[in-house]
């Protein structure tokens, strides 16, 4: 395999997130410090977050937009973080948050934290119950903590926690 950064090579999207760990006010901050950094198209930083702490408004508003099978598992984690963009050209709007994403993802690495993107919820809820402006758009919604225990999770889940990362060969991605 080729040299990877530890922080690339171990990054991990789990579902079992310890249900007692907390997200500090330091961590969070650099989870976001990070993602502002992101490249962006003429640095129009389109990107917008909710940061939700476990059991907080954000939080509960955030989780309950989720499906009933994602719940399950993400109630656990520490913080719920929506990512969103606004920019009068969406596409390249959202490109340019998955680039903070990233950020924020390697940021969370070198932490000690993991996170898990999830791209199915109800936007039109979350909108709602966030209140978020017309022209903000929820892409993503972030799970955030420390790895918790796979035997906690339900069977089908902790099969999938459990099994081994894999990944398509590079020969696999590159276009002809």
């Amino acid at each position: 395999m080729v040299d990877l950064t530890p922080l690339l090579a171990f990054r991990w999207s789990p579902r079992a997130f310890d249900p007692a760990a907390e997200l500090t006010g330091e961590e969070a901050s650099s989870l976001l410090e990070a993602a502002r950094w992101a490249p962006s198209t003429g640095n129009a930083q389109p990107w917008r977050f909710a940061l939700g702490h476990r059991d907080d408004e954000t939080w509960k508003r955030t989780l309950v937009s989720l499906p009933e099978p994602d719940q399950r598992w993400a109630r656990h984690a520490a913080a719920l973080v929506v990512g969103a963009h606004a920019g009068t050209d969406p596409e390249r709007a959202a490109y340019d948050l998955g680039q903070a994403m990233a950020h924020l993802t390697v940021q969370a690495t070198a932490l000690g934290l993991y996170v898990h993107q999830l791209t199915r919820f109800d936007r039109a809820a979350l909108c709602a119950d966030l209140d978020l402006p017309p022209a903000v758009r929820p892409l993503v919604v972030v799970a955030v903590g420390r790895l918790g225990d796979p035997l906690d999770l339900p069977e089908e889940l902790r099969r999938r926690e459990t099994a081994l990362r894999r990944r398509h060969p590079v020969h696999a991605l590159l276009l002809r």
